[in-house]
């Protein structure tokens, strides 16, 4: 059953965030007048493989994606095979980012697609790749790009603002990233890109770019970051708050049960398949006091779970995290640490005493040994965020209590 348009702008309008009403009225009236032709539009979104995993972070551009595969748009999966070799998008950095060698590149980009297909559909996705033509660009071409651009521009931006203020340096290849993505959606020839809030500038730049080459401006959708384990940090492999699409199903649901109380709307709202009405509803049972917001946890890492791996691993996860974390037989006398603010694994472990230094600590967590509420924590780098009920287990038998000031 087709869609009319003021359904589909509903739907593909819901949960953007421009930060400004204006915008946001003109990106609207845009995307309406684009629906009223009556034929697929063409949609992107990049994704440069700066790791070789990807988490629910990024799945909150790819679920919007998918809304427009639903509606019967036409849509690109982009990885950044050449952006991604400086590094990636460096919007969302007040420093720069390290730059990745081709071959680094092409071992991230080998699962990018499978992964991306727990969320699109296979069938009805185009995977590109941007090192196709922007490989191809000459420096006279580089030049001419350039020229459709002023520095003062560059420096409005908040990250390079605030870099240029702290005399950091900002090095001339990080300005180069926002001409890149721009003459991504003029080959694309694109209708609609999607990107983060903070790609804002550089979806912008593909619309001035694109009436340069005589193309119509494409329609920006911009979508809020979503926030790490920690509840207060963007999403990312490199600070460790975050929840792969591939993990597990017991890691990714005993990561969700780890989100602070304060990161669940958040989550209702970007990384779920629940209709606004449903989400309304849980948040209103939740304000109401119907609804425990530990069940609603349960509820929300059930759902992510389920997405991932399917209804019964998701049942399977539940069962096991009870018997892990209600039934569980936990000395009663584990002493207590008090967390004022998220904390290094390796320095929580020595600061409370559970091992004599950072190099025990890393040894126990190479062979498996730390436990964060029943769930093996592998990564040396991970930081620990609690919502005052969790217990660090290192080895058999030395148990922390995790509190929260």
């Amino acid at each position: 059953m087709s869609r009319s348009i003021a359904e589909q702008v509903a739907i593909l309008m819901h949960g953007v965030e421009y930060g400004d009403r204006q915008l946001a009225e003109r990106m609207t009236q845009e995307l309406r007048e684009r629906l009223a032709e009556g034929r697929p539009l063409k949609v992107y979104c990049g994704y440069d493989p700066t790791a070789p995993d990807i988490h629910l972070g990024h799945t909150v551009t790819m679920r919007k994606l998918r809304q427009f595969q639903d509606l019967g748009h036409e849509v690109t999966f982009l990885i950044g095979t050449f952006t991604g070799q400086i590094g990636g998008d460096p919007s969302d950095k007040d420093s720069v980012r390290s730059q990745q060698t081709p071959e680094q590149v092409a071992e991230n980009t080998r699962t990018y697609a499978e992964q991306a297909f727990k969320i699109l559909d296979r069938e009805r996705t185009i995977v590109r790749y941007n090192a196709d033509w922007l490989s191809k660009l000459s420096f006279e071409e580089v030049i001419r790009l350039a020229s459709c651009f002023t520095v003062q521009q560059f420096l409005a931006r908040d990250n390079f603002r605030k870099r240029w203020d702290a005399k950091d340096p900002i090095w001339m290849h990080e300005f180069f990233y926002a001409l890149m993505q721009s003459y991504d959606a003029v080959m694309l020839e694109t209708d609609v890109q999607l990107g983060g809030t903070e790609q804002l500038f550089n979806l912008m730049a593909g619309r001035k770019l694109q009436e340069t080459f005589g193309q119509r401006p494409q329609v920006c959708i911009v979508m809020p970051i979503l926030v790490g384990t920690d509840g207060h940090m963007r999403m990312s492999k490199s600070t460790g708050n975050y929840i792969g699409v591939n993990e597990p199903p017991g890691e990714q649901y005993g990561k969700v049960m780890s989100l602070p109380d304060k990161a669940m709307s958040s989550y209702f709202n970007l990384v779920t398949r629940w209709s606004p009405e449903e989400v309304a509803g849980l948040e209103k049972d939740l304000a109401g006091g119907r609804l425990h917001p530990m069940e609603a946890k349960h509820r929300l890492a059930r759902e992510v779970v389920e997405i991932f791996h399917g209804k019964e691993a998701a049942d399977q996860a539940r069962t096991r995290f009870e018997q892990l974390h209600q039934k569980r037989d936990l000395p009663q006398d584990m002493p207590g640490f008090t967390l004022s603010e998220p904390m290094k694994l390796l320095d929580l472990m020595v600061a409370s005493g559970l091992v004599p230094s950072k190099s025990e600590g890393r040894r126990l967590i190479r062979q498996g040994g730390v436990q964060l509420d029943g769930r093996r924590i592998s990564d040396l780098n991970a930081v620990v965020v609690t919502d005052g009920a969790s217990v660090l287990r290192v080895g058999k038998r030395r148990f922390l209590r995790l509190e929260r000031t």
